[in-house]
């Protein structure tokens, strides 16, 4: 599948998404919005899609919001309408069945690098720069700040909102904004190891274990483990994992 703006496309159990509005460095404009969440739930609506690469075409990952869009109203309605389209993509790629993966070739500015942190895994060239800059120009990147906060931690994400400088792809490593920095001609093959190894798993595992883990790393300690014990059992009813442990027993033997 391809729109204007989401180029969609399938290699076996991984689907790959690939913002394509390279001139306007992938803004993320309300169409560009529709269009990702559009591509994004129909891949996982797909049962047989086990992993979602969400990549870039050009030099720039994504610029962020449109600024050019915001300020062509200054109606707090409008404005309101926008971010909270924009929370429920990200939201929706949280709570997506299957893992999404970040393929980061260049720059993810403001609402761009908020898409990277809201994905589960990230793979970044060496090239590659993140920054919440918005407020160099006045605007303070709050809704940004939230995937920021939930990847790295309050301290690194609040250095990185309140100073607006841009960090390189090993320093986001450092603080696991990204999983891994590569060499642009590794990227491909880095995020590819990862869906691939995603895919290969039982797809009920890792749909469980993807949700849990989101709902129990914002939960309390004690409530973090009673979700987690609840899993753990859900998990074991699947005939994937009995089967599983029993070969692995047996093995043993």
């Amino acid at each position: 599948m391809r729109n204007d703006l989401v180029e969609a496309r399938r290699e076996g159990p991984v689907a790959f998404l690939t913002l394509s509005d390279p001139e306007r460095a992938n803004v993320l404009s309300t169409a560009m919005m529709e269009a990702l969440g559009e591509a994004l739930a129909a891949a996982a609506a797909d049962e047989t899609v086990r992993a979602i690469v969400l990549g870039a075409a050009g030099k720039v990952f994504c610029a962020g919001h449109d600024l050019a869009e915001l300020r062509a109203t200054d109606d707090p309605a409008v404005h309101a309408a926008l971010f909270t389209r924009c929370g429920a993509l990200m939201t929706a790629i949280a709570a997506c069945r299957a893992p999404v993966i970040a393929r980061v070739q260049g720059a993810a500015v403001a609402a761009g690098c908020q898409l990277v942190a809201s994905c589960d895994l990230a793979y970044a060239a060496t090239g590659a720069r993140f920054a919440v800059s918005g407020v160099n120009l006045g605007l303070f990147c709050s809704t940004p700040g939230v995937a920021l906060a939930r990847a790295v931690g309050a301290r690194p994400a609040l250095e990185m909102l309140l100073t607006g400088r841009f960090i390189d792809a090993e320093h986001a490593a450092r603080l696991g904004l990204v999983n891994e920095a590569v060499a642009p001609e590794r990227l491909d093959e880095a995020v590819l190891r990862a869906a691939e190894l995603i895919a290969a798993k039982p797809p009920e595992a890792i749909g469980l274990g993807k949700r849990i883990f989101r709902e129990q790393i914002q939960a309390p300690l004690d409530e973090a483990y009673a979700i987690a014990a609840a899993a753990m059992v859900e998990n074991l009813g699947n005939p994937s994992a009995r089967a599983g442990i029993d070969a692995f027993l047996e093995g043993r033997r």
